[in-house]
């Protein structure tokens, strides 16, 4: 409590305590607390734009055809366009709910993020102690693997292959997204950032499986959180700050 006569402040039990009539000029002291850190839902917008497409469709088909519009949707899918939004919110929400359970002193995660003045997003970003991970979800099928081509006789190239898919922009993609997470955290310093391509339910071998790729980590989601749990020089009240800094430069998806 704040006495203005005095210019004085007394704990809630002294100003209980005080004689009758001498509390008229005391009033409550303002309590300034943080703007609430949104940690965002893994996969939400992924979500949201599977079931706006769902809808859309059923829709049109119902607008269509009155009659029958009810018994096409029953007898057709989805194209696979619209699929693929759900398939890929799936693989978020696998990865961010294990990312949760190591949220601690000193591990804090952000997911679904929004890149300003795109409409792109980043899928989840973990701070912990070694720094910070940018991590993007695939739920692909086959086995990832590196695929090396050239050498000898010509420029040595690193592609990225999960079954015979060829995903070796993913690899570019979660570079932008890395530089400018390091941007956002120029204030701080040599704060370290890493970039993780994490595959949920592929054909991983029973016994080793992950590599890099152009400095880029390819695993699946245990293996991402073992490295979230490694020691390191950033300090709780250091990545609490990051945790704030980055949900303010990209905000929920």
């Amino acid at each position: 409590m704040y006495d203005r006569e005095s210019k004085t402040v007394s704990c809630l039990a002294c100003f209980r305590d005080a004689p009758s009539g001498s509390t008229s000029a005391i009033e409550p002291v303002p309590v300034f607390s943080e703007p609430l850190v949104l940690d965002g839902v893994a996969g939400a917008s992924a979500r949201r734009e599977h079931e706006r497409r769902k809808s859309k469709r059923e829709t049109r088909i119902r607008e269509a055809y009155p009659l029958v519009g009810g018994l096409i949707l029953a007898l057709s899918d989805d194209p696979q366009s619209t699929k693929a939004w759900a398939t890929g919110a799936q693989g978020e929400e696998r990865l961010g709910g294990r990312l949760d359970t190591l949220v601690g002193e000193g591990v804090h995660v952000l997911h679904d993020r929004r890149i300003p003045r795109t409409k792109a997003n980043i899928d989840h970003m973990v701070v912990c102690p070694s720094g910070v991970f940018v991590i993007d979800a695939k739920k692909w099928k086959g086995r990832p693997r590196l695929r090396i081509e050239g050498g000898l006789f010509r420029p040595r190239v690193e592609k990225l292959m999960v079954g015979s898919r060829d995903g070796t922009k993913l690899v570019d993609g979660v570079h932008k997204q890395v530089d400018l997470v390091r941007a956002a955290l120029s204030s701080f310093g040599q704060i370290p950032v890493a970039g993780m391509l994490c595959f949920v339910e592929a054909d991983w071998p029973l016994i080793g499986g992950d590599f890099t790729i152009a400095g880029l980590r390819v695993l699946w989601p245990k293996k991402a959180a073992g490295y979230v749990g490694q020691p390191g020089s950033v300090d709780a009240a250091t990545a609490k700050q990051i945790h704030r800094a980055l949900a303010m430069s990209f905000p929920v998806a």
